[in-house]
């Protein structure tokens, strides 16, 4: 294997050994993660912008940089997500499905395996089912309708002033969430703006509103598939509102992993290193 030596200030030379690197490319950032000896090393996220490959080349610039090495240094690249097949700076690309199902191996809680990964993304969101062994057994996804992801909670945030990394906290401080039914983004945008205007509490508006998210998820959720272990994933994982109204929900603990935006990224890395490792 190939190892590049670096001089260190006041110390010996060190052996730094191979990195590998996993890029999620979402439709509204793209995800990085850099894996030594089969660790995080780094995590970095940039828009995806309109230039998709240009962006991941910018990513792996940067990673190069913070750790002064070079590409070479770089043992695999591989490419998950929305954009995956046009990063010309991977060696490789795999489905988003299966890049999840390997990054829980190290984002999950430890000696915990989940049965169910509830990945909430800035335009979908999937629900992967796993064997004990993290094969990918089933999933469904919804795609059709942005309802249920976390550019819906962008949108709302905006139309009640706020951003998004508050909508969780305040959704908290809810004494009586609101009863929202629409399904559709469209509708329920509508239901929201006049509930604004019915003087509503936005704190009860974003309460009702995670409710809202948490029901559609779990309707797509497969039976005979409930009663496994739950584990959250995607950028919506990062919104306290959410969890808490998945865990109410579904009257049951629900973790949340490490590095819950960059699990796609994480998985994509540690493949890329069985990849790159032979």
């Amino acid at each position: 294997m190939h190892k590049k030596r670096v001089q260190e200030q006041g110390k010996d030379v060190k052996d730094v050994g191979k990195y590998y690197l996993g890029l999620d490319g979402g439709s509204t950032y793209l995800k990085a993660a850099l894996l030594k000896d089969g660790k995080v090393v780094s995590t970095l996220v940039l828009p995806t912008g309109i230039d998709n490959s240009g962006t991941a080349k910018k990513i792996v610039a940067a990673l190069c940089k913070k750790y002064e090495i070079n590409r070479s240094d770089i043992g695999y690249i591989m490419a998950t997500g929305y954009s995956r097949k046009i990063l010309d700076v991977a060696d490789d690309d795999i489905s988003e499905i299966t890049a999840h199902a390997y990054g829980v191996r190290v984002t999950a809680p430890k000696g915990y395996r989940p049965g169910m990964v509830v990945d909430i993304g800035g335009q979908d969101s999937k629900v992967i089912y796993l064997d004990a062994n993290y094969n990918v057994k089933n999933f469904t996804m919804n795609d059709k309708c942005a309802a249920g992801t976390g550019k819906f909670m962008e949108v709302i945030a905006q139309i009640l002033e706020t951003t998004i990394d508050q909508v969780g906290p305040l959704s908290l401080e809810s004494a009586a969430p609101c009863d929202i039914n629409s399904t559709c983004v469209v509708f329920a945008q509508s239901e929201v703006i006049s509930l604004v205007a019915r003087k509503f509490d936005r704190r009860d508006i974003l309460a009702g509103m995670h409710l809202s998210m948490a029901k559609r998820i779990i309707k797509m959720m497969k039976k005979s598939e409930k009663g496994g272990d739950i584990l959250m994933t995607g950028g919506g994982a990062l919104n306290t509102g959410i969890h808490r109204a998945f865990e109410e929900e579904m009257m049951r603990d629900v973790y949340v992993a490490k590095y819950p935006q960059f699990n796609g990224a994480v998985g994509a890395a540690l493949i890329a290193s069985e990849r790159g490792g032979v």
